[in-house]
Order: structure tokens, then sequence, then C-alpha cells
């Protein structure tokens, strides 16, 4: 390689690697290397003397063996020339170490333990060693940093100002440059380390002092109740002050905030603003059956460290509202809910595929240390950061580093060296600073919004800080921390340190330091001794088992005219001019206009025509899942795709008439997050029918969380439902354990006080009318469904154009073919099973017997079944019938209710698969065999 290859149009690509040759030789190419060393270049000849760099040190500062060159008297100046190029190198390698491992050295941790450091930051270990000599030889223009110096020597001090003081950075690891670059500058110019104002300093302390004065107040007058003090990361408080205010600057209107426990409190207090009485109210609570009663509510479904809240905020940019979501004990699961709550604060669902501004809100997790690394929930939701469909424009993730998980220590609770390393592989950056320096912790606050703001990502703030009280104000952390508790018991707080340090630069006197004090202390008593004074002024009632408010009364009309139904038939069809859709796949669209008029129309079809007259109705519909714009059976086919060019088209975003939004998205491969995403997404649109689809109904176990502590027990808890709707292919058809069953048995478990509903329908038109009354139902209630897989295609499933205009969703189907006066036996049962019974050979021949289908599972239609029954005068018994092993399914949901709607003296008998430890078999013959066998037995001879 000569130099012609080089200088000219790629000089800035050889600039490139020359950087990356001086931190590591061995890194580039052979042949580029020769060409360095040889000095044969315009690039290299720019810096004097380069080329004979590696006569003194490598790029790495370390020595590098060549060839011994022909003696030769040494020119003038040559000696001192390569002096200085090898220490240019060397730093060159130096001002590399500071932004990869300067956080080594970094003093983040304030109960003072010695940061390990690395041997890269020390300047006289390098070769040529960089003694202050040479360094105040070396320009530092040539040094690509951008601190304001004209030496290494003046930069060194800021370098180490900047990466090893109370406040540390990791962004080498992103990998797109452009991030890379405005980081390094952002960081090493002090663009948002500026000094703040003598009021602004005052303001902080005040702020320190409300959060510890209330937590100092909680504990006194409540000793022993668990608040989860926020005690030694007092400075979250503020950090999220400053965090809102720039999020109002940059046009925000809301900010959702979602976090665990620790320090919820004083989050609900001062962050989001409620009143001190209402925190004091939950305290009183637990001693007083009256502080309860007073509560227009009439009491709360959680503890109070649980309980979310929503208000508006004056900030210097207006007004903005601060949502702090609701939370379960399971420490991130609220995280993917955030998420989802700031998309659909984001989302204009007016028309088309919906307008996404990530401008309009600001998500902010706050996440513990042990958590943030220990639970998969995490990955999950940072996964989705940057997919368009999930995406938030960046999340403000702060974790609350007590160094330590309840009793473990984080030597046994992670396999890497910091609690945030996950979000590397995200290429997100990080910043960890030390709680006891609030100034730092606003800068850092600064950086990381800025950073939002430029490039739309997720940022870390990792603040490192310690827990004052243990794991609760119950709990002995002395147990299993003696030396950290000694540690702690003998530092002083945040607050206190701050106080001293504006006493001593005279910012502040003493005085006013105990008169800020005094305040919180004033306030607190005063909303207390209010509080105390409510007691007795209500009367107390005590209601064994509380009642949640009931569905409608009334069933929504589901109905559609036909000539409507036509019409967006023929809309859904239609694709740009050009566009080739595959084949085979136009074939099968092409036969939903016949089926129209001809009978067939199946579950794909009736389907689209739901979301379809929804839309024009003004009811946006986002539909997200696991391979759920196809289809896991390939039955939808929401979203075309050119044969030829691959470009995407959704018919449904194009419908006319003023139609909303339509979102419809492939989700990554995973349950928790996903759900999680859409609970969140749908609580804040109410008025949206959102959707969320497995690819087969046991990947719902992935979720489980998400349905246990948000799904169903939601409005119990924080009387927040919403009309979340999730499918789940579920029927036995002989794909063995795993792909049989949805595990129906634990939603009925789960339902009560009608807090979900429940349905597994049998024809594509109960499941179009089903979407639109759950879309119109005046009453939000989330809807579990089971959804099939060999009926999609069933002719026997299939509905006609008048079942869709003319009919509405029925929970309970009796048998149309049946002489009541005849039947002896009344078979019950619930989805696919019901076309075995009916398909098979021995059906014709069975007298006596009628087959009735239950739709809807829960709540359960007490009286159509007594109704149902009822018509039949001669019933012999009652037979259910399920696949399901007798320990799943719904039989034990429902036995009971079965019971009370068959007649007097008629029995009640079970038919299906006996008690199993896992759902079906897994070989096709012995699936069918068992098939056979409850078919049989529900089939004998009266």
């Amino acid at each position: 390689m000569s130099r012609g290859d080089v200088d000219g149009l790629n000089a800035g690509y050889a600039s490139l690697l020359l950087e990356e040759y001086l931190g590591n030789p061995a890194a580039v190419p052979a042949e580029w290397r020769e060409l360095f060393e040889s000095g044969d270049s315009e690039l290299v000849e720019a810096l004097p003397g380069l080329a004979r760099l590696l006569e003194n040190g490598g790029g790495d500062g370390a020595a590098v063996e060549t060839p011994a060159p022909a003696p030769a008297p040494p020119a003038p100046g040559a000696e001192s020339d390569a002096e200085l190029l090898g220490g240019v190198a060397a730093a060159m390698a130096l001002v590399k170490a500071y932004r990869m491992v300067g956080h080594l050295a970094a003093h983040l941790d304030p109960l003072g333990s010695e940061p390990p450091g690395d041997p890269a930051l020390d300047p006289m270990a390098l070769i040529p060693k960089l003694t202050p000599e040479l360094q105040a030889r070396i320009p530092a223009s040539v040094l690509r940093m951008y601190v304001p110096a004209e030496t290494l020597a003046d930069a060194l001090p800021q370098l180490q100002e900047t990466y090893t003081g109370t406040i540390a950075y990791e962004i080498e690891h992103i990998s797109d440059h452009e991030k890379r670059v405005w980081l390094r500058q952002a960081i090493e110019s002090g663009r948002y380390r500026t000094p703040l104002s003598p009021s602004e300093r005052r303001a902080l302390l005040g702020r320190l002092s409300e959060v510890e004065g209330m937590e100092a107040y909680l504990r006194r007058s409540f000793l022993g109740q668990k608040q989860f003090s926020l005690e030694g990361l007092d400075v979250m408080i503020p950090m999220l002050d400053e965090s809102i205010e720039l999020a109002a600057e940059d046009g925000a209107h809301e900010v959702v905030i979602g976090m665990a426990h620790r320090g919820r409190l004083n989050v609900l207090a001062h962050t989001v603003g409620r009143p001190y009485e209402t925190i004091l109210r939950e305290f009183e609570g637990e001693r007083a059956l009256e502080a309860v009663a007073v509560d227009p509510e009439g009491g709360s479904g959680d503890v109070k460290y649980h309980l979310g809240a929503r208000a508006q905020r004056t900030t210097g940019a207006g007004e903005i509202a601060v949502t702090l979501a609701a939370n379960p004990s399971h420490l991130e699961a609220a995280d993917p809910v955030v998420e989802g709550t700031a998309r659909a604060v984001q989302t204009d669902r007016a028309g088309g595929a919906g307008l996404h501004d990530p401008s309009v809100a600001m998500p902010v997790l706050i996440h513990g240390d042990a958590s943030f690394a220990g639970q998969g929930v995490v990955a999950e939701t940072l996964n989705l950061s940057a997919l368009a469909a999930y995406s938030t424009g960046g999340t403000l993730h702060l974790i609350a580093n007590n160094q330590v998980g309840f009793t473990t220590d984080p030597a046994q609770g992670r396999s890497t060296r910091y609690s945030s390393d996950l979000a590397k592989g995200y290429d997100i950056p990080i910043v960890h600073v030390n709680a006891d320096d609030p100034e730092a912790a606003i800068t850092a606050i600064r950086l990381a919004m800025a950073f939002r703001r430029r490039f739309q990502a997720d940022v870390v703030v990792d603040l490192v800080g310690y827990r004052r009280f243990g794991h609760n104000e119950q709990d002995e952390a002395a147990y299993t921390q003696p030396l950290m508790v000694e540690a702690i018991n003998a530092h002083q707080t945040v607050r206190a340190l701050y106080a001293a340090r504006l006493v001593a630069e005279g910012v502040v006197t003493q005085a006013e330091v105990e008169e800020l004090e005094a305040e919180v202390v004033a306030a607190m008593k005063v909303a207390h001794e209010a509080l105390r004074a409510s007691f007795g002024t209500a009367h107390v009632e005590v209601e064994h088992e509380e009642r949640l408010p009931d569905s409608s009364a009334g069933s929504p009309a589901t109905t559609v005219p036909a000539g409507r139904l036509r019409e967006l038939n023929a809309e859904l069809l239609r694709v740009p001019d050009g566009f080739t859709v595959h084949p085979k796949l136009a074939k099968q669209l092409e036969r939903r206009v016949e089926a129209l008029d001809e009978g067939g129309i199946d579950w794909g079809q009736a389907e689209a025509l739901a979301y379809g007259s929804l839309l024009r109705e003004g009811i946006p519909v986002r539909l997200t899942g696991q391979d759920s714009e196809r289809g896991t059976f390939s039955h939808r086919h929401l979203v075309l795709h050119d044969l030829h060019t691959g470009t995407p088209y959704v018919p449904m975003q194009h419908l006319g008439g003023g139609a909303a939004a339509f979102e419809i998205a492939n989700s990554p491969l995973s349950e928790f997050a996903c759900l999680g995403f859409e609970y969140g997404y749908s609580v804040a649109a109410p008025e949206a029918l959102v959707l969320w689809e497995a690819q087969f109904g046991d990947f719902i176990n992935g979720a489980q969380i998400v349905i246990d502590q948000f799904v169903v027990s939601g409005l119990s808890k924080w009387r927040q439902s919403c009309r979340l709707t999730v499918l789940l292919p579920h029927g036995y058809e002989g794909n063995g354990p795993e792909h049989s069953s949805a595990r129906l048995e634990r939603f009925l478990q789960l339902a009560a006080q009608e807090n979900i509903r429940i349905a597994n329908p049998t024809t594509s038109a109960q499941h179009f009318h089903l979407l639109r009354k759950q879309a119109l139902d005046a009453t939000a209630r989330p809807l579990i469904v089971m959804t099939p897989k060999g009926l999609l295609r069933l002719k026997a499933a299939s509905s006609t154009l008048a079942d869709l205009a003319e009919g509405s969703f029925r929970p309970l189907l009796d048998d149309p073919a049946a002489d009541h006066e005849t039947v002896r036996r009344l078979v019950l049962c619930s989805g696919k099973v019901y076309y075995d019974l009916v398909g098979s050979e021995r059906y014709p021949a069975a007298e006596g017997i009628a087959i009735a289908r239950l739709e809807q599972l829960y709540p359960f239609p007490v009286e159509a079944a007594a109704e149902l029954t009822a018509r039949y005068p001669n019933l012999a018994e009652v037979v259910w019938v399920q696949e399901e092993p007798q320990n799943m399914g719904p039989w034990r949901a429902i036995r009971h209710r079965l019971e009370e709607a068959k007649p007097d003296g008629v029995p009640l008998r079970f038919v299906g698969r006996p008690w199993r430890a896992s759902p079906s078999e897994g070989y096709p013959t012995a699936h069918q065999r068992e098939q056979d066998r409850i078919v049989r037995e529900a089939l004998a001879p009266v």
C-alpha cells in the first residue's frame, strides 16, 4: 500500500484507522500498520515526526520491538521529536482509558469505599512515561478531547475531575458513532455541569429537608410500620423534579413514573403532590377503621406503598400531568405497563396507523439495583425500546442503588460489576452518580435529558447510595450486613452534609437550615391533626365481601347492516395499483367475496369485519402479538406484502369515512413485557380496543405475573380496569402438552366479583359479536378469549352474512336440532370439543341426546343456563364434557353453577380426561384414542 492509496478522498477513513492504531496497533490490518509506521503519507506527516513513533512506543504506550535501524548520526532534534511523538501516542491511550475505564476510579460510594481503579489511568505507567514536563509539551488539540485546555498538562486534571469524581460515565460500548461523539463532547465540555445559583442551591437544600423530614416524622409517629424509607437516596426527589421541569420544557404534557416500594411515599408526596394528610391516612388506617371510613373511596384495596396517583404539577414551562403507576410487589412488573401507558398518551388515534409523537409524554422507571440485574422483565422491556410499535422516544431509567438487595450482597445477586451492566447490551448510555453529591445528581439528569431529547433513546442513571433503615422499618439489617450498617450509622445524611457545605460557603446560615427543618415538621403536624379531627365524622360500615361495580345491565347492539359489511369487505380487499399479492393468498382473499353470498365466512374474515366496523364507528383498535399480522395459523393476513418488493400494506389503515386508527404489529417473542405493555396502553386508552395474541395459548404462562397482579386484580386493588382482550389459541388437536391448553382453569380460578370476562366462542359470528361487544360495552373489563385453531377454516364453524348483520353474541347456545320433549341426556360443553361430538359417526344414532354449548364461561350465564335446562322436561341426566383433564378446564370452577341450573333430582356427571399432571398426551395416536373415548362416553346410549 502506498500513500496514493490513502491520501485524498479516503483520508477520513484513514484517520479513523490511525486513531484505532494509536490505541492498539495490533487492531488494524498489517498493511495499514506498515503505512503508519513508514511515514509515507500526508496523514502521518500532519503530526511532526509521527513516522518515527514506533521507535519510541506503540499506540497503547507499550514498547514495540522493531528491527534496529542502521547506525546513522541523529538528526538535530530527532530525539526530542521521538519523545514527543511517543508521548502523543501514550496521551491518546490515556484519554481513551479515562473514557473507557475512568468509572473504575470514580468516587461513587457515599459510604467511602475505595474505587478499584485501573493501571491504564496512571500516566507514569505508560511508555514513555507522561511526566509533567512531557505533558506540558503535548498539545491538547491533537488528542481529540473536548476539555478546554492548551496542553495535556492542563487537560489531565479536568479529565480526572470529569471521569473520576462523584459522577462517572459508561458510553464507549455504544455502537452508534454519532451518539458516542455527542456524549464525549457533552461530558468533557462541561456543557451540563453548569454550577447552580445560590437560590437554586437553597431550593435544593429545602427539598432535601422535606424528603428527610417526612420520613423522620412518619418513623416517629408510626413506630414499626413499614414505610420503605428513601433515606440514603434522598436526592432522587430533586432528580425527579429536574427531569419533570426539563420534560415540560421539551413539550411533554405528561410524565409517567413506575417504581417499586422504596421511596414511593416520598414520590407520592413530593413528586406527584399528594397532600401529607392522604399519606398519613394510610398509616392511621392500619390502626383505626375510622381513618379508612372517612376516605370517599371507602378504603384501599392495596398497601399504601403500592398505590398509584395522578396530579397536575406546575413547572416553569406550564402545567404538566404526573402519573405514578400502581405497582405490585413484583419489583419490576410495572416497567412495561408504564411504557404502554406512555405510548398510549403519545399516540393520536384519530386515523390511519395512529400518529406517534414521543414528545407528548416521558416515561420514568425507577429500578432497584438487585431487581434491575435480576428480573428478566427488565431485559424484555429494554428490548422494546427501539421497536417501532413499542418505542416511547426514550425512557429515563433511575436505579435506586442501595448496594444490597434485601439481605443479598451484590456478589450473590449478579455476575456483573454494576447492576446497570444489562443496559450495555442495548446501546444505552450509563451515568453513575454518588447520592451524597446533590449537585452532581442534577448534572446527571441534565445530561440524561439532553441525550433523550437529541436521540429519542433510553438512558440510565445509576444513583449509588445506601439504605439507612434496612429493607423496611421492622427489619434488622445488621444481622446480615453488620459492617455496612455500622458505616451507615456513623454517616451523616445527605441533607446534613449539603447543609454544612452551604453554611461553610456562606450560601445559607445555620439558623436558616434549622428553620427549613422546623417547617417540614410543622407541616406534617398540621396535616396529622386535621386528619385526626376528622375521625368519627363518618359512619363506619364493614362489608364482608365487597362486590365490584357490575357489568352493564344491557348488552350493546353489535349488529352491522349487511350493506356496510359488504362495503367494508371490498375495502379490505383493495390494494394500491402496482401492488402484487402472493397468488396463493390472493385466491384465499377472493373467496371472502363469495362467502358473503354463499356463506362460509371464516374466522379471519369475521374478525377483520369486526375491526373494520369498529374503526368506522370511531373506535381505535390495536392488535399486537406473536406473529399476529399474518396469524399463527395463516388465517388473518391483515398485513399484506408485495410479492416483488416485500413492501407491506395494511388495508385496514386506509378505510374511508373518517375511520379511527388501526395499529398492528408482530411482537417480540416475549409474553411478560408485551402483555404488560398492552395492559398499560389499554388502561390509558379506555376508548380503544387493545388486543394481545399468543402464538399458542400455553404461552400465556410467561405472562402470569401480569395476569395475576394487573389484569384480574387491578380493579379490586386500584379501581383500575380496561378493555384489554387476550386471544389464546386453545384446543386439543394432538399437538402435545404445550400446544393444547391455554390453561383456562387458571383464569376461571382468578375470576371473581365480575373482574374479567372469559369466552370460548365456537363460530366466527360469535367471535365477531364478542369483539364488538367488548369494544362497545359501557363497562370496561378485560376479556380472555379461547380462540380456535382447527375451527379457523372448519365449514361448520363458519357463518353467514345474516349471522353478522342480524345476530348478537349469545353466552349459551342450545342444540338447534333437539326435540326437547324426548331428550333424556343434556350434554353441555364449551369450545372445539362440540365439533368432535357432532362430527362423530355415532352422533346421528345418538337418540335422546342434546348438545348445548357454553360460550361465555365467566360471568356465568346463570339465568340462561336455568332457562336452557327448563326446556327439557324429561331429563334423566346432565353431562359436562370437556377435553381437558378433570383437574383442569372449566369443570371444577363451574360445577356449582351447573348444579344450580339443572332440575332437582337430575344427576350431573363429568366426561373428560382423568386427573392429570400434564394437560394432554404427547403422541397423536394416544391423543386420538382419548378423544374417541370421551366422545364414546358422551354419546353412549341413554
